[in-house]
């Protein structure tokens, strides 16, 4: 089937099937496939979890608890096979075609597969998506030929977990949700000055002091602020972490953590000051914004945030790992003689080359354990580490000086991909941290620059959507603040740019709505 052919097709007949992100191409044909008692689901060796996968996500809804065989008896099957043939469709690309007697989802890999049940999943009555038995439903698939495959291979969502604590439930249905809209990255924001989320091993007092905070501000950071006088924390154990990362990978979800350094770290010094500039104690920050507070940059601190590392890396598989690197003042470095005398002795120019060699040890560190340092645009200042990788927030301007410089990019400026902003105005919306970022912006982003040459382009990995928590304290409000904006970016990420169109995306957004409904999502309804 000739995808671009399919393409054109499907912008005649999409209206008809609202699958969110948008496939690549979509024809539908006579007639339609339904579920009963006599279904069976079909696979080979290399399918077969993904085919009990299937019956799962099928059986609370339906009742119907279809069996999974190698070989099927009738023609009333749903099979799942690889196809080396498929190459074109690349690595996580698929292909779905349904008519009366058969539903077929081929793929090029295991990847592919799990995304082809997704779009299975919408193409069936959006009750399906219900956790429990739904009545008087008649589980119909239209008659349909997909073929379909990602435009980017970083499609991620972000979550911010150290100004609140969310627990481990709710990560389960996040990743749940990433799923669900053919995302592959979850960012773990685990440390910042406002708590320290992820047990380390060697050093315990991370969590026993820098968990929790006495108290948490009520409202806007003021000259007056107001507290709630309520203690506030919670920590992931490495157990709760490695189960985390098991179920995410079945999902095809890479869990990328983020431990920040050098900066937003004040819940790190205050369970040990001696990684800090000036020595002293401090108390795990209970306000937000930025602390001036910052590591010192010595061997000291070096060696205990690679121990760090060591165990980070022992809990996650990813690829990636995310250091921070943002929002790092640099007073207390100026101002210490100790430090000055590092950066002269290093021959550097000045403290933002301090910030840089210190990013620099990091990124070797990872590398001798086969892993890429990732961090947000800020580690350009004062030259990039040689392998590093840059989430460019402030903007896009990190991202395009990066890209040209040869280096991979996730694009998650903050006027685009920033969940945290307000949705509509103000004076309507719950307490946010402030600026404007509606549905249709987040849809109309393109994360590549027109500003990059083709080869530059390359270095453009995808884009990210950001939930950051001052002002979100529980699963409801993360999950209001996140969708439907969360199903725009799927879109941005997933969708060939030629297919994108605002009005058809809130046609389908409409019965995409419905299956959050029957998943339970707290999302922010549309006007």
């Amino acid at each position: 089937m000739n995808l671009m052919v399919v393409a054109l097709l499907g912008s005649l007949c999409l209206g008809q099937v609202s699958v969110v992100p948008r496939p690549s191409g979509i024809r539908l044909t006579e007639g339609r496939f339904v579920l009963g008692p006599d279904t069976q689901i079909v696979t080979d060796p290399q399918t077969d979890r993904l085919g009990q996968t299937l019956a799962a996500y099928l059986r609370p809804a339906t009742g119907l608890a279809l069996p999974v065989v190698k070989s099927s008896g009738g023609d009333h099957a749903i099979v799942l096979s690889l196809d080396a043939s498929l190459v074109d469709l690349g690595p996580e690309g698929y292909r779905v075609s349904v008519d009366p007697n058969r539903v077929q989802i081929k793929a090029l890999t295991q990847a592919g597969v799990f995304y082809g049940i997704q779009t299975l999943r919408q193409l069936l009555p959006p009750a399906i998506f219900s956790g429990k038995p739904v009545s008087g439903v008649e589980w119909v698939i239209p008659s349909v030929q997909i073929e379909d495959r990602p435009r980017f291979s970083w499609r991620g969502m972000h979550l911010d977990v150290a100004r609140h604590f969310m627990p481990i439930e709710f990560i389960y249905k996040y990743i749940d949700l990433l799923a669900i809209h053919k995302m592959n990255r979850f960012h773990w924001h685990l440390t910042d000055d406002q708590g320290w989320r992820i047990e380390i091993k060697k050093y315990p007092r991370l969590t026993q002091v820098g968990a929790w905070r006495k108290e948490t501000l009520i409202g806007r950071p003021s000259k007056q602020m107001q507290f709630d006088g309520r203690p506030h924390g919670g920590f992931y154990t490495q157990e709760q972490i490695r189960q985390v990362v098991r179920y995410a990978k079945e999902r095809f979800v890479t869990v990328v953590p983020e431990i920040e350094m050098p900066g937003h770290c004040q819940a790190a010094l205050a369970a040990y000051p001696e990684l800090g500039v000036t020595g002293r104690q401090v108390e795990v920050m209970t306000y937000w914004g930025v602390s001036e507070d910052i590591m010192n940059p010595n061997e000291f601190t070096i060696r205990f945030m690679q121990d760090v590392l060591s165990e980070v890396m022992k809990l996650f598989d990813s690829p990636f790992i995310h250091i921070g690197g943002d929002e790092v003042p640099k007073a207390q470095w100026k101002a210490s003689p100790e430090v000055q005398a590092m950066i002269k002795e290093l021959g550097l120019q000045d403290e933002h080359e301090l910030q840089s060699w210190f990013i620099r040890r990091m990124d070797s560190f990872l590398a001798s354990y086969g892993r890429r340092l990732i961090g947000w645009d800020e580690i350009l200042e004062g030259g990039l580490a040689p392998g590093a990788t840059v989430m460019s927030w402030r903007g896009e301007a990190g991202g395009i000086a990066a890209a040209k410089a040869d280096h991979d990019v996730v694009m998650a400026p903050n006027s685009h991909t920033y969940f945290d902003y307000y949705q509509a105005d103000p004076n309507t919306e719950p307490l946010a941290i402030g600026g404007y970022l509606p549905l249709e912006k987040v849809y109309s982003y393109d994360p590549v620059p027109s500003s990059l040459t083709q080869d530059q382009a390359r270095h453009i990995l995808g884009v990210q959507g950001q939930v950051w928590t001052e002002y979100i304290p529980e699963p409801n409000k993360v999950e209001y603040m996140a969708f439907p904006r969360a199903c725009a970016l799927a879109e941005v990420a997933w969708t060939q740019r030629e297919l994108k169109d605002i009005e058809d995306f809130k046609s389908r957004l409409r019965v995409h709505l419905q299956r959050l409904d029957a998943i339970g999502v707290n999302y922010r309804p549309i006007r």
